[in-house]
């Protein structure tokens, strides 16, 4: 059995994050890792994707963009390159090809199972992510035999869909990108709409996120926040990685793609859709203008406003078995892994119950989920905050750990 002082499962941005913050405190520790460093950015990303974020946002402990674009978008590759170049340039202790199959509390600190022997530490850092597996609802066990179902995760290009139109449920930031892509190939789209967060990708002539960024918005702390279980699920923005092309339920309407309600059902081969679309829009566009109205307090003025969403008259039902639709790609979100997780820090639905990532149980602590300190957690911006607190956190309980055994003594 191998001992160190921390164990990091998972060397994704997060991960490598908190091994950078220990490694500044000389804290010993191993970084677990079951494929290759940012393995879902090399294998679980479609073709065309980009980041969210401009360039300057990419923002690592002791990295920053230093390249010729700032006000670019890194691609899946980009990012795969630049977190590979991160964890060589502070020569991060990671174990690759190293799959934890449990994690248990033993003695006062933590054993932990892999496919390639046992550790055991007094600290463990849960860094594998929150978007480890597809999602899909229960319904898409009856779609009928003969449509192809996808998810985000599967689909890589529209040359790789069977021919025939393509529905897309969700209107997240990938079931929009997904839809517009997907429509420019020349096949007809239907795009489901549930609960959906609008966003321009540019306002009084910046990128939305300068806006965020620079308004302290991306800022707020898990602790400002009045429901912050709601907060931890609001949807991923509506945009898309290109500079100044918004890409909201108005642009894609007005290019073709057809929008009905969200996906409600399927009996009989027929997939029924909520007739609340109407709302939801409405909704959604009260929440953006309310948004802008707080950037306008923060810099003066009033910046422009934007047209309300159109829905028309969408169906309330659609023929699966028509010919219609060939194919469906469920963008309905990701879930983390956790079946590993011997540890009694899960919720009746299996999620982890913490405090900005400081779990219950002493030692353990979780980083990379949605709104886990601040508003920004969810973004590789937001890493390096939420990993130097963590890592504080972490090296007080090594600091107790050791006063007790002083004391013991």
């Amino acid at each position: 059995m191998a001992s160190t002082t921390t164990i990091v499962i998972g060397a994704g941005h997060c991960g490598l994050a908190m091994s950078a913050c220990l490694t500044s405190r000389s804290i010993d520790h191993v970084v677990l890792e079951r494929a290759e460093v940012a393995n879902s950015w090399r294998t679980q990303r479609w073709d065309s994707l980009r980041l969210l974020t401009p360039n300057w946002m990419t923002r690592l402990p002791g990295y920053a963009y230093r390249g010729a674009d700032p006000d670019g978008y890194l691609s899946a590759r980009d990012v795969s390159a630049m977190l590979t170049d991160y964890a060589r340039a502070f020569a991060a202790p990671v174990r690759t090809g190293t799959t934890v199959t449990s994690v248990r509390a033993v003695g006062g600190g933590y054993v932990v199972q892999t496919d390639q022997g046992v550790w055991r530490a007094p600290t463990v850092v849960l860094a594998s992510g929150a978007a480890t597996l597809p999602t899909t609802p229960g319904l898409a066990q009856l779609v009928p035999p003969g449509i192809t179902s996808l998810t985000p995760a599967d689909y890589r290009n529209p040359d790789g869909l069977p021919q025939g139109g393509v529905l897309v449920v969700g209107a997240s930031a990938s079931g929009v990108q997904l839809a517009e892509e997907i429509y420019r190939s020349g096949r007809p789209v239907t795009l489901a709409v549930g609960e959906h967060v609008r966003m321009p990708r540019t306002y009084r002539g910046r990128d939305i996120m300068w806006w965020l960024d620079a308004a302290g918005v991306l800022d707020q702390r898990h602790t400002e926040v009045d429901d912050l279980v709601r907060a931890r699920n609001v949807p991923s923005m509506q945009l898309i990685g290109s500079p100044g092309r918004t890409v909201d339920l108005n642009a894609l309407t007005s290019a073709g793609v057809r929008l009905v309600g969200r996906l409600a059902g399927i009996q009989d081969g027929t997939a029924q859709f909520s007739g609340s679309l109407p709302n939801v829009c409405v909704l959604a566009d009260l929440k953006l203008g309310r948004l802008l109205d707080t950037i306008d307090a923060w810099a003066g003025g009033t910046g422009e406003r934007f047209a309300p969403t159109a829905v028309g008259k969408p169906p309330l039902g659609l023929n699966l078995r028509s010919g219609e639709i060939s194919t469906i790609i469920w963008a309905t979100g990701y879930r983390p892994d956790l079946s590993w997780l011997q540890v009694p820090v899960l919720d009746r639905k299996g999620r982890i119950i913490h405090d900005g990532g400081v779990t219950a149980c002493p030692g353990l602590y979780l980083i990379g989920m949605p709104f886990l300190r601040r508003r920004k957690s969810s973004f590789i911006d937001g890493a390096a905050s939420d990993a130097a607190e963590l890592t504080a956190y972490l090296a007080g309980h090594l600091d107790t750990l050791a006063s007790l055994e002083r004391n013991a003594s």
